[in-house]
């Protein structure tokens, strides 16, 4: 007869087997939203734990919360700020009450995760009251140490596609609920009050309105592309200043809009069917694999560069400073991964320098370190200069310029994190002599050389910028 095993045995093991099975008990309208609330927030913690480990993240947390598949945005934001507030303490909890089986580390066993965790709550208040009680701490929030990340009040901005609706009937709609003001210096950008949530407008679902930083919105207007004109956007996910472009080369000419991650691809060919842009074909490619001698990337005229970079100018609005990499304080680790970003960064702008018929370039980050702007730049001054380009002031008029870390650096654009609440750097290089014609690539030995002291303002947008007259150019 086979033995019988011990009540206490058996009892424990129903009791582990329980949380598997499904709850009958029908919940109200708010028990279920914040059950998929929290179902939602996990998914948005798996995949920005696990690209921060890797450092190669998806996107950002906001972005990762605010996507489309995301139903309950505010209580799944709250709920993934928080847990990943109070993350070494909850690990130290989990640790100190040894409740998680090997199977479910290994992520293995299957079942409701959140009712296994209820389950051994007792055990977990008390390993939480160890902890408190061996830190000499009374409450949670005295575990809690985080960097001193100023509260910046930073204004809501928002871009008017124009591809669907202008900016005038924009503001009309917008100001039935809220307080809108036109940006002085960006065309078809609009601020709002700080912490003003658009994201389920309908200007924003219908994708008449982008939610875009000031720092962003610059980039798209500083390369200054003409209606008509073929553009690569070389790292473009997920596709921002891909369709600022489209807009204002008013949805004609071309935009090749590289990217070599197969996720991000799916992001940007969404946001690119929202925004109505039909003059943009994404490429799932890396752009250092193009060929500038290839037929079809002969009639490039302008390529906006806006590589990865270690975000550090979007800290604050990223969230990031939540994460673990970021907390862990690794300065060894953070000069390692900012040379390696630095490398591919240095490498991407030759590749577009290499552009045979390209007129212009610009070169931006969402980063605050010199290793990733003055930097990079004057490392490539010498084979610019060779191509015929030089670099072009960006927004004279705007008062923060690089770093005085070589000749020519008054050119470059910086915006401060503490002034602006964003840190973004902008270079843009402008060829003084360059080939364009029917064979720009010179294969029937014409070259057509174009020399001027500045280049005159590319549409009127970026005249109205200037504060200059605007003359539509002849074409070549």
């Amino acid at each position: 007869m086979p033995r019988r095993e011990p009540i206490s045995s058996r009892k424990t093991q129903k009791t582990e087997k329980n949380y598997a099975e499904p709850v009958n008990k029908r919940r109200t309208n708010a028990e279920r939203s914040a059950y998929f609330a929290r179902r939602e927030a996990a998914k948005v913690l798996r995949s920005t734990l696990q690209g921060d480990a890797r450092q190669r993240a998806v996107g950002s947390i906001k972005t990762l919360v605010y996507s489309p598949s995301i139903r309950n945005k505010k209580a799944t934001f709250a709920l993934v700020c928080e847990t990943l507030k109070h993350l070494s303490v909850i690990k130290d909890v989990l640790d100190d009450a040894n409740i998680l089986s090997a199977k479910w580390k290994e992520g293995t066993l299957t079942g409701d995760a959140e009712r296994y965790v209820m389950l051994k709550k007792d055990a977990l208040q008390s390993a939480l009251s160890q902890i408190l009680s061996r830190n000499g701490a009374k409450e949670v929030k005295d575990l809690v140490v985080l960097d001193k990340i100023s509260d910046l009040q930073k204004p809501r901005f928002a871009r008017v596609n124009t591809l669907k609706m202008d900016t005038e009937s924009v503001i009309s709609e917008l100001r039935k609920q809220y307080k809108v003001k036109k940006d002085d210096m960006i065309p078809d950008l609009l601020i709002l009050q700080p912490r003003t949530d658009l994201h389920n407008h309908p200007l924003i679902v219908n994708g008449s309105v982008f939610l875009q930083g000031k720092g962003s919105s610059m980039v798209a207007v500083a390369l200054g592309p003409e209606p008509g004109w073929e553009v690569i956007d070389a790292c473009a996910a997920p596709g921002n200043k891909t369709l600022h472009l489209a807009a204002l080369m008013k949805g004609t000419g071309k935009i090749i809009a590289c990217e070599r991650d197969e996720k991000r691809v799916k992001r940007l060919k969404e946001n690119v069917i929202l925004s109505g842009a039909l003059n943009v074909n994404v490429k799932h490619e890396d752009f250092l694999n193009l060929n500038p001698s290839d037929p079809s990337c002969a009639k490039i005229r302008a390529i906006l560069l806006d590589p990865s970079c270690s975000g550090s100018g979007t800290v604050v609005d990223r969230l990031d400073h939540l994460l673990p990499s970021y907390r862990a304080g690794q300065f060894d680790d953070e000069i390692k991964r900012l040379r390696k970003l630095a490398g591919f960064q240095k490498r991407v702008l030759e590749h577009a320098l290499s552009f045979p018929a390209v007129e212009r370039i610009v070169y931006s980050t969402c980063s605050i370190h010199q290793i990733e702007n003055e930097d990079i730049i004057n490392s490539v001054l010498h084979l610019a200069s060779s191509h015929g380009f030089q670099l072009e002031t960006v927004f004279p008029q705007w008062p923060r310029r690089g770093l005085p870390t070589f000749d020519g650096s008054e050119h470059l654009l910086r915006t401060d994190i503490v002034e602006d609440k964003e840190g973004f750097f902008i270079a843009l290089f402008v060829r003084k002599i360059f080939q364009h014609s029917e064979d720009p690539v010179g294969v029937l030995g014409k070259k057509v050389k174009v020399a001027s002291k500045f280049r005159k303002p590319s549409n009127i947008f970026v005249a109205k910028m200037l504060k200059v007259p605007f003359k539509p150019r002849k074409k070549l």
